[in-house]
């Protein structure tokens, strides 16, 4: 794992040796209408060096076409089928549980209706209609009753699919509400529990990996709890780039399931050469080295042995010694400077 390279100086790029590179959209290709800085050209260049390159979103609120649309509006070069989406995984879900032809009650947007439509099913918004399932994503116009239809219709014993569970989702005006929360809201209800087919569940990275026929994949997210557990659960490298969600903060704090095999400041270091991690962890120490920054966690105390110019390498160092510690976070004194965004942007 990246994190836990023995060695000094610079080792290979993250993407060496991938197949596939796979990023997740919101708070890595963009934010809302507006392509993150650096973005674009990093993954034109990985295309140019001939890497097959994917897209996955956990949003079901647009089509695959849309999604294209707006990644060629930016200068990539993507088609529909470089656009695994939550819906797309969901459907192939549904096929496990109701045939084509079933009637499965909506909450949620186009995303979900075009490819219900694709695979030959039928579409309700009515819990009266009977529907033989239910699948519910994320759509800025979903409110009470959409979500009480589907809580209407899942007083029934009939499969409830949501595309994702994703707490929050960012927007051009900051961070807001997500699918997480309206599924939490029926569940509340109906006392169930829906199946899902989004990050972090694997579904969604089997349906990229059988659409490219990928056997060393790489992904590439913003958020922990999503993207890296998920890689992780799928067995799939991640690297964690620090334009969307998660923060130093978060990184810091992340249990082991939730820890990103490469962490980078923005889509410039997946070709990078990516700095060596050398440990020291003893029952009561544990240090780490990247470049000149090192870290050590003493007992509860996590110290900054040796600052770096790079406030990169620091967080890096910090997060390999607080892994290698295998110390719970709370149960540490972590140095403000660790965990506050730097004046001077990730370097």
């Amino acid at each position: 794992m990246g994190l836990f390279t023995r060695g000094t100086g610079m080792g290979p790029s993250p993407i060496e040796g991938a197949d596939l590179v796979l990023a997740d959209l919101d708070g890595v290709v963009y934010r809302g209408r507006n392509a993150i800085p650096h973005a674009v050209e990093s993954l034109r260049g990985i295309r140019a060096r001939g890497l097959d390159v994917g897209y996955i979103t956990n949003n079901a609120a647009r089509t695959d076409e849309a999604v294209a649309e707006q990644l060629r509006g930016f200068g990539l070069d993507a088609e529909p089928r470089s656009v695994v989406t939550s819906p797309q995984a969901a459907t192939t879900m549904l096929r496990e549980h109701v045939a084509p032809g079933a009637l499965v009650l909506v909450v949620g947007g186009e995303g979900i209706e075009r490819e219900l439509e694709r695979a030959g099913y039928r579409i309700t918004r009515s819990a009266d209609d009977a529907p033989d399932a239910v699948m519910q994503g994320f759509a800025r116009h979903v409110g009470w009753e959409h979500l009480a239809e589907a809580a209407f219709a899942l007083a029934r014993d009939i499969p409830w699919i949501a595309t994702n569970q994703d707490w929050t989702i960012p927007v051009e005006r900051g961070v807001a509400p997500g699918n997480g929360t309206l599924v939490s809201a029926v569940h509340t209800a109906v006392q169930k529990l829906p199946l899902v087919a989004g990050k972090p569940e694997t579904p969604i990275f089997a349906e990229a990996v059988r659409r490219f026929g990928a056997t060393a994949p790489i992904f590439v997210g913003d958020r922990l709890d999503t993207d890296i557990r998920g890689a992780a659960k799928a067995g799939m490298r991640s690297v964690l780039v620090l334009t969307g969600i998660d923060r130093a903060k978060q990184l810091i704090a992340a249990p082991p399931g939730d820890r990103a095999d490469y962490i980078i400041g923005d889509l410039r270091g997946l070709e990078q050469p990516y700095p060596n991690i050398e440990i020291d962890a003893r029952p009561e120490r544990a240090t780490a080295r990247v470049g000149k920054a090192q870290v050590t966690v003493d007992g509860i105390d996590v110290r900054i042995d040796a600052p770096s110019r790079s406030n990169l390498d620091l967080l890096r160092a910090a997060c390999a010694a607080i892994a290698a510690s295998e110390k719970l976070i709370y149960a540490l004194r972590v140095p403000e400077r660790l965990y506050t965004e730097p004046e001077g942007g990730w370097i």
